[in-house]
């Protein structure tokens, strides 16, 4: 098969190869990470290291179901290591194993011994693995495709740009959706097997979350509003409202579980001009588009949310924290802080409206520092616009640069 070459984080892998940290790869099912292990297998066999110095568990398959118990997992890895060199253990879907950090930490202290673990969910980095390895592993955050990496993959003429982000925000940026064929049914057959996997097997068993409808619901109900500022009141009163009751503890509990499978990711909102975090109305967003497409039935695309939510998931894959600004009674959509300093971000669909163009400057505008700002849009910009320092790009361009 031909796999989709995720350099970035193939990258990442081999900076920290024979470091003496555990390597953990997290990210939602199906964005990659099985397949960067192969790819990265394949490497280490191409500059000569010994198959059996490779050590591969995949605890989701059936093959290493009595490898659950962190006893077992130890045992059967330590009785293959390599004891003429180096030994590289892989172990894919981490969280199955009960217990599994304890495992990992024994495997840590042994001699020689190279770790690399993947896990669908957050909660591998909490409780004991954080207690016992802290200071001891590095993570690796892995999304689906970038549409960077989607047009690459696809060998994409530079004219078909549009076409094809059509597409990638239509039906999303898993990989496999990458090669499927284009069409509604295809699509969220292949989609709604993930999507039911994570709500079941992720959330509602580790949670213990009996009330599967009510946890739809608030997933239906962060898909519908995109973008938009969400406290956890907003959704209580919502799904009370149409005759559901449910607690506020209770949505906090799911929306912290929606999170922590990375399903979705949640934005704080920053001041700028106060220079701190702000602890109300944040915003949600869906880790992939096509997820959202496949709950929502609307016949309204809503472009512009859809553009927003890209360029947030975008600006992560770039290494950078990513907040909400505030300044004064206007929002600035993004505030990146990265390795570069800090960045802001301004994102619509269109400014061709004057008046579109006036309401999405002003939050710009009115900040009064010397941080870089852009406004990233799908209008044709040509040559690229400066508005007084406020730099006007093409966001198909900035996606793919």
């Amino acid at each position: 098969m031909n796999y989709v070459r995720r350099n970035e984080y193939m990258n990442q892998l081999l900076s920290w190869k024979d470091k003496q940290l555990i390597k953990v790869v997290s990210g939602v099912r199906r964005c990659g990470k099985s397949t960067l292990f192969k790819l990265y297998i394949e490497y280490l066999k191409s500059i000569g290291i010994k198959n059996e110095q490779i050590i591969e568990v995949n605890l989701e398959d059936i093959e290493y179901e009595a490898l659950h118990s962190y006893k077992e997992l130890y045992q059967y890895i330590k009785s293959k290591l390599y004891l003429q060199g180096s030994s590289y253990v892989f172990i894919d879907e981490v969280q199955q194993c009960d217990g599994f950090e304890r495992a990992v930490d024994s495997l840590f202290i042994q001699e020689n011994v190279d770790i690399y673990i993947t896990g669908s969910n957050a909660y591998m980095l909490s409780g004991e693995l954080a207690t016992l390895l802290s200071g001891r592993y590095i993570e690796i955050s892995m999304l689906p495709l970038s549409f960077k990496e989607y047009v690459e993959y696809l060998e994409v003429h530079h004219l078909a740009l549009p076409a094809t982000f059509t597409d990638y925000v239509r039906y999303g940026s898993f990989p496999y959706a990458a090669v499927l064929e284009k069409n509604d049914i295809t699509i969220k057959l292949y989609l709604d097997g993930i999507y039911n996997t994570i709500l079941v097997k992720d959330i509602s068993k580790h949670e213990g979350i009996v009330n599967v409808e009510a946890l739809e619901r608030i997933v239906k109900f962060l898909c519908s509003n995109i973008g938009s500022p969400i406290s956890t009141k907003k959704i209580c009163d919502n799904i009370n409202a149409s005759g559901r009751k449910i607690s506020v503890n209770t949505v906090d509990r799911y929306l912290h579980a929606l999170t922590d499978s990375f399903i979705f990711y949640r934005a704080e909102r920053y001041d700028i001009k106060g220079r701190n975090l702000l602890k109300t109305l944040g915003k949600y967003y869906v880790v992939d588009t096509g997820f959202r497409n496949l709950l929502i039935a609307s016949s309204s695309p809503d472009i512009g949310h859809q553009l927003e939510n890209i360029v947030y998931l975008e600006l992560l894959r770039r290494g950078n924290k990513v907040y909400i600004g505030k300044v004064g009674n206007n929002e600035v959509d993004f505030v990146a802080e990265g390795n570069s300093g800090r960045v802001y971000y301004q994102v619509s669909a269109s400014v061709l409206n004057e008046e579109t163009l006036k309401r999405e400057l002003k939050p710009l505008q009115e900040i009064r520092d010397n941080h870089p700002k852009y406004l990233l849009t799908l209008d044709d910009i040509m040559p690229k616009a400066n508005h007084d320092g406020i730099l006007q790009r093409n966001v198909l361009e900035w996606l793919t640069k």
